[in-house]
């Protein structure tokens, strides 16, 4: 960790105010923008993180910078992913003047995080951020298949979300995102964040993720079978899983034989089993099926 004397002099309310009205920028619901105000949240974001000397932080939608700052003195290199063009060019006037010392360690990327595909320089080895809510798990699911380097993660999210990443089957929440997030790492709820310390303050209140990555159940089937079946399991999370997974076994008789095969009570839902449980029912979709 850095000595006190060199630690960047993090954003509040005002500067953050300040900055975007220097910018003519206004946050926008379209990119899911809402700014972190509170120094505070900053440092315990970062400190729930756990990362260190040796981390390659790869942190999506920096916006104008509070989490960046806090980052940079206690990582080998942050890559920060931001969508807005005026957004990232600011992102390195502010890390300049804020940060000196620590402007080598930053890297600005202005791009899509769901169209990235590829890193220049160290491959990152953790993910911490506050995503932009309104693409959360897609961004999270995107990054975690594309960087296998990456073992831990720590995002702030909507609390809704939060509790959908981290729900175990048999949860009234657990659904494809559950599946699909723990078939990367072991997640688990890491705190709940209030409204105000965002400006503009959101409707909905956040919650943290951590994330540990793990290997995959062991299975044959590829991780696109595996979630092919998820889809299909909760399409229709009313349904039996025999019901549900007639459109992906060809038939209701073939459906059940799969799920039979696999272990699996064909009468039970898809919330009801966990993501190695879909790993083995991949393992034995019928040769007919689309």
């Amino acid at each position: 960790m850095a000595d006190d004397a060199s630690q960047p002099a993090l954003l509040g309310s005002a500067e953050i105010r300040e900055i975007a009205g220097r910018l003519g920028a206004r946050p926008t619901k379209t990119l899911g923008q809402n700014f972190v105000i509170d120094p505070n949240t900053v440092r315990r974001i970062v400190r729930t993180a756990e990362v260190g000397r040796d981390d390659v932080v790869l942190e999506v939608g920096p916006g104008l910078g509070s989490l960046t700052l806090g980052l940079l003195p206690e990582v080998s290199s942050v890559v920060a992913v931001e969508i807005d063009p005026v957004l990232a060019g600011e992102l390195e006037v502010t890390v300049a003047s804020r940060a000196a010392p620590y402007a080598r360690v930053l890297t600005v990327v202005n791009a899509d995080a769901l169209r990235l595909t590829r890193l220049d320089g160290p491959p990152p080895t953790a993910v911490v951020a506050n995503l932009p809510y309104n693409v959360a798990v897609p961004v999270l699911l995107h990054l975690l298949a594309t960087f296998p380097t990456v073992r831990r993660v720590l995002v702030m999210v909507q609390a809704e979300v939060a509790d959908r990443l981290a729900a175990p089957p048999g949860s009234k929440v657990y659904g494809v995102p559950s599946v699909k997030a723990a078939w990367y790492a072991d997640v688990r709820r890491a705190g709940a964040v209030g409204r105000s310390v965002f400006w503009p303050a959101p409707n909905v209140d956040s919650g943290l993720v951590a994330m540990t990555r793990r290997e995959p159940p062991a299975t044959t089937a590829t991780r696109e079978e595996v979630f092919a079946v998820v889809d299909a399991a909760f399409a229709q999370r009313r349904k039996t899983l025999r019901a549900a997974l007639t459109g992906w076994a060809g038939s209701p008789p073939a459906a059940e034989t799969a799920l039979r095969a696999a272990g699996i009570d064909p009468g039970a839902r898809g919330e009801a089993i966990g993501v190695a449980d879909f790993a083995r029912l991949a393992e034995h979709r019928p040769a007919s099926g689309p």
